[in-house]
């Protein structure tokens, strides 16, 4: 073995650890690609199907929530006419259109025939109707057949400001901490985001999900894989210059 052979062990060593190192987290973005097209068409089945009824109060704590996230259901109970909860929603944070603003998503509590009780995101409003004497809602104390989606608590992020219950300023959908903060009766772990209906003036209208899961790991796997590639590129590059020098 020449001199200039046994100077490239060593870089040799290092690229090929490099190279695979890459090689990897370009096929496990790829394993996350086929794992996150199986989820988006999970959750579109379940949006689009026919509504299931909501499973009993006696099943909620075994229940998981990518088991029935975004699950269509049917539910019949009375909208609590004195107890509300709103929760922050930026722009761009809402599917209403005509809502390009900053406002508030609308929680009411369901109270249901057997003593427990589901929130209800009834949809969005502006900032200027946080009241709710601004936008009345003949609903509200009335017995009703709600159709809609059932969520699972929204995750925080390190940008997420602190929700305070005792100022009402919520950020998050946090179906426990609010139904503690509005002492509801044995309260579901999940809300339901009521499907769009006729509202009056100013009320919420509902259909307020928003569906956007991203989706990214094709591009994250070509970067990975084109990394490597570009490694062994410049590895090659350098093996003939050293052998050339």
């Amino acid at each position: 073995m020449s001199r200039a052979d046994r100077s490239l062990i060593v870089p040799s060593l290092l690229t090929f650890i490099a190279f695979a190192i890459l090689m990897s987290l370009g096929f496990w973005q790829v394993e996350r690609l086929h794992w996150k097209e199986a989820l988006v068409a999970r959750i579109e089945a379940r949006i689009h199907g026919e509504p299931q009824p909501v499973p009993p109060a006696s099943q909620w704590a075994q229940m998981r929530a990518e088991d029935y996230d975004y699950q269509r259901v049917r539910v019949e109970g009375r909208l609590d006419a004195e107890r509300e909860a709103l929760i922050f929603r930026g722009v761009g944070k809402t599917n209403d259109k005509a809502a390009a603003q900053p406002g508030f998503w609308v929680m009411t509590p369901l109270l249901l025939d057997d003593g427990s009780s589901i929130l209800l995101n009834r949809g969005f409003v502006p900032l200027d109707k946080k009241d709710p004497a601004s936008r009345p809602d003949p609903a509200k104390g009335q017995r009703v057949t709600i159709i809609g989606l059932l969520r699972a608590p929204e995750e925080r992020s390190l940008f997420t400001p602190t929700d305070d219950a005792a100022k009402g300023q919520w950020y998050t959908r946090d179906p426990r901490a609010i139904a503690t903060s509005l002492n509801l009766p044995q309260p579901a772990p999940f809300s339901i985001d009521e499907e769009r209906h006729a509202a009056s003036a100013g009320s919420p209208a509902g259909g307020a999900t928003v569906f956007d899961i991203p989706n990214n790991h094709l591009s994250y796997a070509g970067t990975w894989f084109g990394l490597a590639a570009t490694l062994l590129v410049i590895f090659a590059a350098f093996v003939m210059r050293r052998r050339r020098g």
